[in-house]
């Protein structure tokens, strides 16, 4: 025996001790640990590698350098004689493994070898034997998880020469490790929102593409996501901030990986704050005329909507009222009109910049998520009720009517102002069509454009009313004025009513129905209270018996508000939100609740998914489920291709849901998504407004 084979059998002496510290559990062996090198001796000074090698019993596996949602990384602490140092170790492609319940993780199967660079001081003296120890700790999975560990030593002779060793599992474990230079390819990372998204060519022959992250400390990171487009692959992953990994692509011969930095510009709004992950739209030029053309139309259309119906016989009785007025006055009325919806939009714009100017969210009608907010414009449709009803009238102190007479030359015209804001108030809780991606683009764009594009779909939906006020001879058409007004103005009141009880509705959903209780026993009192003011308020009542009138009018009003408001609907808690069960009614379709982590895991599973994203106060979201969604033929159609239907409510304020809407781009409600079964990376968005033969046409899509 020559020298060279007594060193290989010391190396598979070695080996053999390196199975006595085998990981057994119920007596069979998980995991074999060992130490080899990649030389026969260590040579004073000159570096040489060692690995840890693993072998795990079938359908067991251990972990990557990052072991994705689950797991632990293997871990090797080396106690090393003196002047000896270890590099980190080189970690080889892992294999993406996903688990039951949406689980991603990396990690090797099989049979694994983790490198390390060990460097050997240079005053070593030949012919001394030298100990490495480490202290190897890992945990190996399947379908349990058990932690192992062992303690292994691997002895070499100090030579001035030696001669490589283990070079088949080195080489094979060297071929595995990604490499540190630029892939071959060139990768274009761009980022929107959130979500990176990295478009590459890849070489002929290509039969597969990987990216195995390595998120930094505290970096959250989501399931890279991977599809082949046309002669390369798009990659999307979610997180924040660059993100280093290796992408790894695999052929016929095996698979190569490299490590690459994955970084793209931020938008300014998702990197300075961590809840916003809005889009940012292009804001080239034609962009935004797009946008502008978009808020207009979307104006004109938003007159039509189930929201704003309520006042439009307002506006029809206003103009009808004109109809024997002059020219003169029937367009001052409609520019006062227009300037209420103007003042409005703007005013929202407003608030909205404020909103984002200060880190928070802004989204389309968020005011009706505040069952205060929806209180008052209860107790403020309520008194507008009882005045067309005849029980109070809004009279100005003289000195204010003469001054506001000689200001305007003529009474009422404020009215038109206020009717204009009223409906607009209104309808804001409404999207139609080519409103939502109008409004999705104004929420992403500064202050300036921001208020354009309002600007815009106020020119659009007051644009009806300038038209008729500015035609006299579409206002002939019109009925002319006479007694008959006076009833007709009485029947409006109930419209308004017929508004009141959507207003509680939503304020039922939102606090519970004894919140309707409270708040209807306050607009009962206010209703006294405005009666005894129309009464005091007559022209033969002065003096004291109208200031006593006034002020158990206001006691009235103070002392409902302090008992209903702030002693019982204050504290009434909140209804249950989208996070909460969500009752079958009758027959109809079986929502289940909004979650992303279920909407996740169904898209992970496989399984086409529905998702209506909805709100109490939303009458367009009511129309379109009453009229298109849960009807017969929907609901037959959704059993029948197992399509799993996800309701997400928005009545109440929900950060999740309003993340979810803006992966969209989208503001507001409503808003329809559906996901075929196994294309999670192309789901189908369904218009604001909907048809039966619509719906039914996008879910025959889902298989």
């Amino acid at each position: 025996m020559n020298f060279r084979a007594a060193l290989a059998g010391l190396f598979l002496f070695v080996t053999a001790l390196g199975a006595a510290h085998a990981q057994v559990y119920q007596g069979r062996t998980l995991v074999e640990p060992a130490l080899i090198a990649d030389t026969t001796a260590i040579v004073p000074g000159k570096p040489f590698r060692v690995g840890l090698r693993l072998k795990m019993a079938p359908e067991w596996h251990t972990y990557w350098e990052y072991a994705g949602d689950a797991g632990i990384p293997t871990q090797i602490k080396w106690d090393l004689p003196p002047g000896f140092g270890a590099g980190p170790i080189e970690w080889p492609l892992p294999e993406a493994i996903l688990e039951p319940g949406d689980i991603q993780v990396y990690a090797y199967g099989g049979e694994i070898l983790l490198l390390q660079t060990i460097q050997p001081p240079a005053n070593l003296g030949p012919g001394a034997s030298v100990t490495l120890r480490a202290n190897a700790s890992w945990l190996v999975c399947a379908e349990i998880c058990i932690p192992g560990k062992a303690a292994l030593s691997l002895d070499l002779p100090v030579a001035t020469q030696a001669e490589p060793a283990n070079v088949e599992a080195f080489a094979q474990a060297a071929k595995r490790l990604p490499s540190p230079e630029a892939p071959p390819f060139e990768i274009l990372w761009t980022r929107s929102g959130g979500t990176l998204t990295g478009s590459f060519p890849v070489p002929e022959g290509t039969t597969g593409v990987d990216f195995f992250p390595l998120p930094g400390k505290d970096q959250e990171v989501g399931h890279a996501k991977i599809e082949k487009a046309g002669e390369g692959y798009i990659l999307r992953i979610d997180t924040k901030g660059d993100l280093r990994g290796v992408i790894a692509v695999k052929n016929s011969t095996g698979e190569r990986g490299w490590w690459v930095t994955a970084s793209a510009p931020s938008a300014p709004a998702a990197s300075e704050n961590p809840e916003s992950e809005i889009r940012n739209p292009k804001s080239s030029l034609s962009a935004l005329l797009a946008a502008l053309f978009s808020g207009f139309l979307g104006g004109i259309i938003l007159n039509l909507m189930p929201c704003v119906l309520p006042v439009i016989s307002l506006k029809i009785f206003g103009f009808v009222r004109q109809a024997g007025s002059s020219h003169r006055s029937i367009a001052l009325h409609g520019f006062a009109f227009a300037a209420g919806i103007f003042a409005w939009f703007l005013a929202l714009g407003l608030v909205i910049v404020g909103i984002k100017a200060t880190g928070a969210q802004a989204t389309w009608a968020f005011q009706f998520q505040n069952p205060w907010f929806n209180l008052g414009i209860a107790t403020l449709v309520f008194a507008f009720a009882l005045n067309l009803f005849g029980v109070f009238e809004l009279t100005l102190p003289g000195r204010a009517t003469s001054a506001l007479s000689e200001a305007s030359g003529r009474e009422g015209y404020g009215g038109s102002f206020f009717q204009g804001v009223f409906a607009t108030l209104l309808a804001t809780p409404c999207t139609g069509p080519f409103l939502g991606s109008s409004l999705g683009f104004a929420f992403t764009q500064p202050a300036p454009i921001t208020l354009l594009l309002f600007a815009s779909i106020a020119t659009g939906m007051a644009l009806p009313y300038l038209a008729l006020s500015l035609q006299p001879g579409w206002v002939r058409f019109l009925p002319k004025p006479g007694a008959w007004m006076e009833r007709l103005k009485q029947f409006m009141g109930f419209p308004l009513l017929a508004a009141l009880l959507w207003l509680l509705y939503i304020i039922g959903g939102q606090r519970g129905p004894r919140a309707i209780i409270w708040a209807a026993a306050f607009l009962l009192v206010l209703g006294l209270a405005l009666w005894i003011y129309g009464l005091v308020s007559a022209p033969h009542i002065r003096g004291r018996a109208r200031a006593m009138g006034l002020l158990v009018a206001l006691a009235l009003v103070g002392g409902a508000g302090w008992l209903f408001l702030g002693q019982y609907f204050a504290n009434e808690k909140l209804a249950p939100a989208a996070g909460a069960a969500i009752e079958k009614n009758g027959d109809g379709i079986p929502w289940q609740p909004y979650s992303k982590a279920a909407v996740d895991k169904l898209l992970a599973e496989g399984k086409p998914v529905f998702i209506d994203f909805t709100a109490d106060w939303c009458l367009s979201c009511k129309f379109n489920e009453r009229t298109a969604i849960d009807v017969p033929a929907v609901r037959r159609k959704i059993a029948e291709l197992g399509i799993v239907p996800i309701k997400a409510d928005w009545t109440n304020a929900n950060p999740e849901i309003t993340a979810a809407l803006q992966r969209f781009d989208r503001v507001g409600v409503p808003f329809y998504v559906l996901y075929p079964a196994g294309k999670s990376d192309a789901p189908i968005t369904l218009p604001e407004l909907l048809t039966e033969s619509l719906v039914l046409d996008a879910l025959s899509r889902a298989k």
